[in-house]
């Protein structure tokens, strides 16, 4: 039985602990790196501070947070969703063939836990930067630590598995998480029936998203809210690819209440299709990129929580409410009034089919579609 009212969740873009900030804490792994221009973690903490000023390393966990975890605190949502962008692990076996590796030594996971997320998706292009027994060892952190995974597992049917998290109104938010081949990660870290892995999209076809349909028709009950955390896409740009979009609606039609889409380093349009919230890109949330140019225009110093609410009855979308911040020092501080009027201009401008306002708090709200419309 479950009752009415509404349910909120908090999700957010690209929760990356790992390489710099990982320098900034307690407990650092080794700094090592092998990219082709640096090859020191260390080195994005000077950049960041040559931009923004000292950071007072080892900070406490809740540095990276900053500003995020008192607005949480007010919020109180009953879900927490994050996107986990790096291996939990010691390993030094970096995976051959990719240009970047990010880890987080696991004695830093009260960083992670501070925020108290509900469940971290893991279906990304980072999570298996130290193979397979990075995988493995990130899972048996995160498992040490009580949190939820969605998206990796031991096997396809682990990875494929949702997060089933129990609300107060008597029913559950499941999370399906994929990775897609669009977002970067190899097909070779797909998991299967017996080698860990993600659980893989190699293409946003009407096929795949039949699959995840299947999958959340099974699993879902009466009162459940769905929501399908997805990978997706390049870093930089706002046009959303029509396979993309396509990739969505069918979701949406097959009963899922969120897409909640991640990998673009800044905000992507919102949409509303069918009364059902999709996010397609939310932009990078905690990093470790200042003082790395070449993309000033979009302005990925600026970051946003998005917190959704749906009907927990129907899962229709009744609310979303965006808190604009700012990343300086590695930490998330509040956005100006300037900076939060340049991302509701932005994201509206992009956002075609919906309206956003920015309210008198800062905050930038949706205005939700007339009742019986169908967007």
């Amino acid at each position: 039985m479950t009752g009415g009212g509404v349910v909120t969740l908090f999700v957010c873009g690209d929760v990356m602990l790992g390489r710099g900030v990982d320098q900034i804490l307690a407990r650092p792994g080794d700094p090592a790196l092998r990219e082709d221009y640096v090859t020191d973690a260390l080195s994005y903490v000077r950049l960041a501070e040559s931009v923004n000023g000292p950071i007072p390393a080892p900070v406490d966990p809740s540095w990276p947070w900053g500003e995020a975890l008192r607005v949480l605190e007010a919020a109180a949502p009953d879900v927490r969703i994050v996107n986990l962008e790096t291996s939990v692990t010691g390993s030094d076996a970096f995976a051959p063939g990719k240009a970047v590796h990010y880890r987080m030594h696991p004695a830093n996971l009260p960083a992670l836990t501070v925020a108290r997320p509900d469940v971290c998706v893991l279906a990304n292009n980072h999570v298996l930067d130290f193979g397979r027994a990075g995988l493995e060892e990130t899972l048996d952190a995160l498992r040490r630590a009580g949190l939820r995974v969605a998206g990796a597992g031991r096997d396809a049917d682990e990875a494929h598995a949702p997060a089933a998290v129990p609300v107060r109104t008597g029913g559950r938010v499941l999370v399906f998480a994929l990775g897609a081949r669009s977002s970067g990660v190899p097909s070779g870290w797909a998991a299967t029936a017996d080698l860990p892995g993600v659980a893989y999209v190699p293409e946003l076809s009407l096929t795949a998203a039949d699959a995840v349909v299947r999958r959340v028709r099974q699993e879902k009950r009466a009162g459940d809210i769905a929501v399908v955390s997805v990978h997706w896409g390049s870093n930089w740009g706002y046009l959303v690819p029509r396979d993309q979009r396509r990739f969505a609606h069918a979701l949406v039609d097959g009963g899922v209440d969120l897409v909640h889409g991640h990998s673009s380093h800044h905000p992507r349009p919102v949409e509303v299709y069918r009364n059902r919230l999709i996010l397609h890109g939310c932009g990078d949330f905690i990093d470790d990129y200042e003082g790395i140019g070449g993309y000033e225009e979009y302005r990925d110093d600026l970051r946003i929580m998005y917190l959704v609410t749906v009907a927990a009855d129907t899962g229709g979308l009744t609310g979303l409410r965006m808190v604009p911040l700012r990343a300086r020092r590695m930490r998330l501080e509040p956005a100006t009034q300037e900076d939060a009027a340049w991302l509701h201009a932005t994201v509206d401008r992009v956002s075609a089919g919906v309206r956003l306002t920015l309210e008198s708090d800062g905050t930038i709200a949706l205005v939700p579609p007339a009742a019986g419309a169908v967007p």
